[in-house]
């Protein structure tokens, strides 16, 4: 059984054809998702399509790209949503120095309220980090100065910088389809030699979809191209990595619960 910990079901290039979706990733083996939250104005849509099924999870939280237009909000409302059963993380929050779509400090005040949230919650942080892993690992090491914080690194495609400082801090490192393109050779380098343990796999569809479909729409069937791929540059089964990656988000997302066929769980 595989895990797709970072989709975004409630996308229209999904959303559009949901049933169909998830039954392609039953057949791929994906066990359970989480549909990730961009706009906290728009939770409601979200969490519902968690509540229709029991092996969807989801988050809140604002990505920082819509960090300027969404409303303001502090921890406690955060707080308050995250106490919904369905929902299993904060985020994704984060940093993007790469397109800018919201004031850096704007993007830094939203992604401290939301550490302060995962804090707060016990519930992981899920991080979005591009161009700006210096200033992303100072944050969550100042957070997790204070006791109480983990999380993933969603969608990792950077540096050694922001792969070792998180680890080290307890937090995972999630792969998606960006590590089998032909150009992520440092990428890859990375991925084999974190440890087992603190790795994730996910999709982010319905972007970045991964080889043999680079190019086309992505959905959680294919994260086990993904897996597949990690497996590869480990040197091990892939029944094994996709065992060892469920057992990693079962122990990180521990309101999320284990099929109990799961040999995981």
């Amino acid at each position: 059984m595989l895990v797709d910990s970072h989709c975004h079901l409630d996308f229209p290039e999904l959303e559009s054809e949901l049933d169909a979706v998830l039954a392609r990733a039953q057949a791929a083996d994906v066990g359970a998702m989480v549909t990730i939250c961009t706009k906290i104005s728009e939770f409601g849509r979200v969490v519902a399509i968690a509540e229709r099924h029991d092996h969807i999870y989801c988050s809140v939280g604002i990505h920082p790209h819509e960090a300027a237009a969404e409303p303001s909000v502090d921890v406690d409302r955060i707080v308050e949503l995250a106490r919904h059963p369905k929902v299993i993380g904060i985020g994704e929050a984060g940093l993007d120095f790469y397109y800018d779509h919201s004031p850096r400090d704007r993007q830094r005040e939203v992604f401290r309220t939301h550490i302060e949230a995962a804090r707060a919650s016990g519930l992981p942080l899920i991080v979005h980090s591009r161009d700006a892993d210096d200033e992303t690992v100072t944050m969550l090491q100042d957070g997790a100065a204070k006791g109480g914080l983990g999380g993933v690194i969603h969608c990792f495609s950077t540096t050694a910088r922001l792969a070792d400082g998180a680890v080290a801090l307890g937090f995972c490192i999630s792969f998606s389809g960006i590590v089998t393109f032909k150009n992520a050779i440092g990428l890859r380098d990375i991925a084999a030699r974190l440890p087992l343990d603190r790795i994730l796999v996910e999709t982010d569809s319905p972007y970045l979809a991964p080889a043999p479909h680079r190019g086309r729409r992505n959905e959680p069937a294919y994260v086990a191209h993904t897996a597949g791929a990690l497996a590869g540059l480990r040197g091990i089964p892939a029944t094994e990595f996709a065992a060892a990656t469920t057992a990693n988000f079962y122990r990180l997302f521990t309101k999320a619960v284990a099929p109990a066929c799961n040999p995981c769980a």
